[in-house]
């Protein structure tokens, strides 16, 4: 009896899949038996090496998102079943200080590019008279203010009104359009929280798990939304977060 966690036969896409997240999500959706599109801007050689090294199966795809149309056609004819919208960035400063520039380069990556991925994504999937998986990378930002992070805090808002909204439209449709919201999770994106003693211990005192997240515990949460399992699950924006917003 096949396993109603299992994406054999299925074709993923994961955007920034060269590190962090989006390496630890490529490599459980192809061990959960995904053929995995590795998109980033840089290589994926690594993402590459541990997918080969579970028995799994991907192959890199260049794709640089500060371009918000570079996905602009690129499914159709490709045959992918699940999309995973993961790549981001993040510009820190005082709001006082904050450049048009740097909120432009964020809303670019984080928001605009989430969209209209979404939506060449879907005309190929409703072109082609499938069904699919959505799933966008959201944030404790999402619900939650923060500091210093004026862009990041708008764009991952924008992140979980979209993802509501086009479940709106597609839930009917055969596609479904969920999201995460990681909490502080050791990557790229953290460090110089990370680095900062007084910051990390504050944000360690608050996480009810007592440590920060691993990229590996959002993974599982990613593979249960590409899965039949959740095939009734429409517009959740989940967060995993060691139980921060329960504190």
């Amino acid at each position: 009896m096949t396993s109603p966690f299992s994406l054999n036969g299925r074709t993923a896409f994961v955007t920034g899949a060269n590190a962090g997240l989006g390496q630890a999500i490529s490599v459980a959706l192809a061990r959960a038996g995904a053929e995995v599109v590795c998109a980033a801007r840089r290589d994926c050689d690594e993402t590459l090496a541990q997918i080969a090294a579970s028995g799994g199966r991907g192959r890199f795809r260049h794709l640089d998102l500060t371009d918000p149309m570079a996905a602009a056609g690129l499914f159709d004819g490709a045959g992918i079943d699940i999309l995973v919208n993961n790549a981001g960035m993040i510009r820190r400063a005082d709001s006082l200080d904050f450049t048009e520039g740097d909120w432009d380069a964020v809303m670019d990556v984080n928001l605009k590019a989430v969209f209209f991925t979404c939506q060449a994504f879907a005309r190929a999937v409703l072109a082609r008279g499938g069904t699919g998986r959505i799933v966008n990378i959201a944030s404790l930002l999402s619900f939650q203010g923060g500091i210093r992070v004026p862009s990041y805090t708008a764009s991952k808002h924008g992140v979980a009104g979209l993802t509501r909204l086009l479940a709106n439209e597609w839930a009917g449709r055969g596609i479904n359009v969920n999201a995460i919201a990681p909490g502080y999770i050791e990557t790229a994106n953290t460090q110089a929280l990370r680095t900062d003693p007084d910051r990390s211990a504050a944000i360690l005192a608050r996480i009810p798990a007592g440590r920060w997240g691993r990229p590996e515990d959002i993974a599982g949460t990613a593979v249960y939304l590409c899965s039949d399992a959740a095939s009734y699950v429409h517009g959740a924006v989940l967060n995993v977060d060691g139980g921060w917003l329960a504190r």
